[in-house]
């Protein structure tokens, strides 16, 4: 396997998109409400981007026309932004790719419509949990597989399937690289980080049986189920001594660093 490390000069454009994608996020936030079309979510984020220097990597992306994928409830991955307006108590994953003279970073978040159900709001939390697990599973010389396995093992202890049909990728000149960054797995299985490396870490949790759906448009998943998803996703770079989450957002630092000290980190 190729190491794809970055260089200082490349990792510095990749923070400044991983920067101008964290403010998307963090805009869009107090526009999610009932009555809202995803199409109008998707444009914020786009116009953001733009005014902000960078170029919104998803258009244009094997034919796809969005600055986001915007998936609703039982949709777990590549929604499509469009004039369906949301509901009351709606859950959903907005995912943004950004970058920087050629270099890439990539993020998502969940975000709920108006008052959400426990289940939902349940599922959300221990997804983020599954993520900050998998996060802190990252340092030079361990192999791949740890990400996985954590995050499996806690998705599990909580009633959750994990997603397999898509995992996390490297990031950086390409919006996918090598590794491919699984959610599953074994402990001591798998390729070992680098520093320098930098991939994302994307778990996509549901709330019942993990097998999904593409539907007709070739975007969209689905649960094949119905039941309802969750996803949370970080571009992680790998250091000499262990982690750096390029796409930290503000409003998260407060939870992730209880998480982290909570978890002897």
């Amino acid at each position: 396997m190729m190491s794809h490390t970055k260089s200082l000069e490349n990792l510095a454009k990749m923070r400044d998109a991983a920067q101008v994608l964290v403010g998307a996020l963090e805009m869009v936030g107090a526009h999610v409400k009932p009555g809202v079309s995803t199409a109008f979510l998707d444009k914020l984020c786009h116009d953001y981007i733009v005014d902000h220097g960078c170029v919104p990597s998803c258009v244009g992306y094997e034919g796809y026309q969005h600055a986001t994928c915007i998936s609703v409830n039982h949709v777990v991955c590549h929604g499509i932004p469009g004039d369906k307006t949301l509901k009351d108590g709606d859950m959903l994953n907005i995912d943004v790719v950004a970058a920087r003279d050629g270099w890439h970073a990539d993020s998502s978040a969940m975000y709920f419509a108006g008052q959400p159900s426990i289940a939902a709001k349940r599922l959300a939390t221990i997804t983020q949990e599954s993520l900050y697990l998998g996060i802190l599973e990252v340092k030079p010389g361990a192999p791949l597989g740890n990400i996985g396995a954590t995050i499996q093992a806690h998705a599990g202890k909580h009633g959750y399937s994990v997603v397999r049909d898509f995992c996390g990728h490297g990031i950086g000149a390409a919006m996918h690289e090598e590794p491919e960054v699984r959610h599953f797995g074994k402990r001591g299985s798998g390729d070992l980080m680098l520093p320098g490396m930098t991939f994302t870490i994307e778990p996509m949790l549901n709330a019942g049986r993990p097998d999904v759906h593409v539907l007709s448009d070739d975007w969209t998943v689905v649960t094949k189920d119905h039941s309802l998803s969750a996803q949370w996703e970080h571009t992680v770079l790998v250091t000499n001594t262990g982690f750096e989450i390029l796409t930290l957002r503000p409003s998260e630092v407060e939870r992730w660093d209880k998480f982290k000290a909570a978890h002897g980190r």
